[in-house]
């Protein structure tokens, strides 16, 4: 097992961060918080051109037709400078779309999805916010061939900018299913809600009447297997981005330690800084070894990927907001300002913590897993 990167995935990494120096500094994040949805349909355009979108789409549909590794470099460079973008959401609706599609599903939506004609997300949680699939509750009536939905979903991530939703629901006998549903569908409503990290949006999404199609269901698999491992490839997808995102607090407050003089030197001469600094790093490469590895087990051994996924999720949620907390504290009072950009990173720390599974979600199915392989 070879857990060393292929050339082609340096390349892609050198790539993707020149684009991102480029086209995404952090002031240039910032005027995209303060627009509606915090995206940019510009930018989505040329990532498409780019062949980011379509990294896991298969060649047959306009991708690329690569793995989960690939991508995982991709979100680990996006992370880095908090690309405020539908990436994670619309690459959770291509997975879900190329696991369970016919091959007539999947040449309807993946090339849209593929060339950035059109934006997915995955709708599943509901009023209780249970993270795992046991929390959909949303079950369909049966009118002859379709399924007829009517209720809520909430926390549906860019579910402002999302044209094609995957929506995980229950079917009237109890067994979980999956339905792709247009945003401009009859008994579709969305709205916007705000949060903590102005980089990441989400809302509620509204169902009243809305009829599912056999032509519209992803029924290749059974949804009781597909909704754990979409959940799951989350869990790995919002993982790699806090992995950037760590990196990157981290040399923002690297090079503050350079700067700030305090004393006549400056602070990061000072052997309590260096020893924070190190431990920060420490997690940062910890959480990279799971990750990779996770990411790994998606396209190679999937038996693996429910414990692999729940450890990179349990980890970052608390080391990430260590690194976060650690990095405003490093900065002194000046850290707590909006001027300063360490606090995106603090705010994206305490955003990634309850998404798809807090840490103690996966400490407990972790537990739950060790204890019935005993």
């Amino acid at each position: 097992m070879n857990f060393g990167f292929t050339e082609e995935q340096d390349f892609l990494r050198e790539s993707v961060r020149k684009f991102l120096d480029e086209r995404c500094p952090l002031p240039q994040v910032r005027e995209w918080m303060a627009t509606e949805d915090a995206f940019d349909r510009s930018l989505w355009s040329e990532m498409a051109a780019l062949g980011w979108l379509g990294l896991l789409v298969p060649e047959e549909q306009g991708g690329a037709g690569l793995g989960w590794v690939d991508f995982v470099v991709l979100l680990e460079e996006t992370g880095r400078t908090l690309l405020p973008s539908p990436l994670v959401n619309t690459a959770l609706a291509i997975t879900a779309i190329g696991e369970a599609g016919t091959p007539a599903q999947r040449d309807r939506w993946l090339p849209d999805l593929a060339s950035g004609a059109k934006v997915g997300t995955f709708a599943y949680l509901e009023a209780d916010d249970l993270p795992g699939a046991e929390g959909i509750a949303l079950t369909a009536r049966a009118e002859g061939d379709d399924h007829v939905l009517s209720g809520t979903k909430h926390f549906v991530g860019d579910a402002g900018c999302a044209d094609l939703l995957v929506l995980a629901y229950r079917r009237s006998e109890g067994s979980l299913g999956l339905a792709v549903v247009s945003r401009d569908a009859p008994g579709v409503s969305v709205e916007r809600s705000s949060s903590l990290d102005e980089t990441k949006r989400a809302g509620i999404v509204r169902l009243e009447d809305v009829r599912v199609g056999a032509g519209d269901r992803l029924e290749g698999r059974p949804g009781d297997e597909l909704v754990p491992f979409l959940l799951d490839c989350g869990a790995v997808a919002v993982t790699a981005e806090a992995l950037g995102a760590a990196e990157g607090a981290l040399a923002l407050t690297v090079q503050y330690a350079k700067d700030r003089v305090q004393f006549g030197s400056p602070i990061g001469r000072y052997q309590g800084v260096k020893h924070r600094l190190s431990d920060q790093w420490v997690d940062t490469e910890s959480i990279k070894s799971l990750i990779y590895y996770a990411a790994w087990s998606i396209e190679n051994g999937r038996e693996a990927l429910p414990r692999y996924a729940s450890l990179s999720k349990a980890y970052v949620a608390r080391a990430f907001t260590r690194i976060g907390v650690e990095g405003v504290q490093l900065h002194g009072a000046v850290g707590y300002t909006l001027e300063y950009d360490i606090q995106l990173y603090l705010k994206r720390s305490k955003w990634v913590r309850p998404q798809f599974g807090d840490a103690e979600h996966h400490l407990d199915r972790l537990a739950a897993r060790i204890a019935n392989e005993a």
